[in-house]
């Protein structure tokens, strides 16, 4: 599973990362990364990615395959 970020839609809001700090974190800056090496989302993340996804105020995230 993979998650595609809009980064012209992001705004930093960081609920993703409240919603999945296991997958996405924020830096100093307030800009998004995932929590891991790349992005591909390990199987057992994937349920909190999915959630993350549904929490984004601006719908930045979307799941792709």
């Amino acid at each position: 599973m993979r998650i595609d970020v809009d980064w012209d839609r992001c705004e930093g809001h960081g609920i993703c990362a409240e919603q999945a700090p296991k997958v996405f974190s924020l830096d100093d800056e307030g800009e998004l990364h995932y929590a891991f090496d790349n992005d591909e989302i390990p199987e057992g993340l994937a349920s909190a990615a999915r959630s993350a996804i549904g929490v984004c105020p601006v719908a930045a995230l979307r799941e792709s395959k």
